[in-house]
């Protein structure tokens, strides 16, 4: 065999290796593509996939694409605090992440001072949180007015007054 021919032959040869071995990193991409463990967050909010029942909460969980823990965590706030608490926090936290105005122009020759940092992102997370905990506030009371219609558990008395 000539010199050429090798050439051909050894080229040929290693882009055949080189293919077999595409193809098959394609399809090893395809199948981890298409595997999710248990438990793994994928592109699917973390909460939000297992939130499958009918409940209530589940079905504001999918709607809001957020747990109501989630939300509790972005405001900083704990359970079973007052919605006033919550939207003060809320407040504070859009307040801060909010751009400020436009600092007025530098005089002429020196450089302006940077901006301060500002996020479209966590304001809207912030929003998202807070319509999150107000819709899981308003379920519950019309849950509340249901039961209390039908004649179900009825509303404590007001505590007597003691001097």
């Amino acid at each position: 065999m000539s010199a050429p021919k090798i050439l051909i032959n050894i080229v040929l040869t290693g882009s055949r290796i080189i293919g077999k071995a595409l193809y098959e990193a394609g399809k090893q991409a395809v199948k981890n593509a298409k595997h999710r463990p248990q438990g793994a967050i994928g592109a699917d909010v973390a909460g939000v996939g297992n939130a499958t029942s009918g409940s209530v909460t589940d079905r504001l969980t999918r709607e809001h694409r957020m747990t109501l823990d989630e939300a509790h965590l972005i405001l900083n706030v704990k359970r079973g605090e007052t919605l006033e608490a919550v939207k003060s926090h809320y407040e504070h936290l859009y307040k801060a992440n909010s751009p400020s105005a436009p600092p007025p122009s530098p005089p002429s020759g020196s450089r302006a001072p940077p901006s301060p940092a500002h996020s479209h992102y966590l304001q809207s997370k912030v929003v998202r949180a807070l319509e999150r905990i107000q819709a899981e506030a308003d379920a519950a009371a019309k849950v509340d007015e249901l039961e209390i219609g039908q004649g179900g558990p009825k509303a404590p008395p007001p505590p007597s007054q003691q001097p």
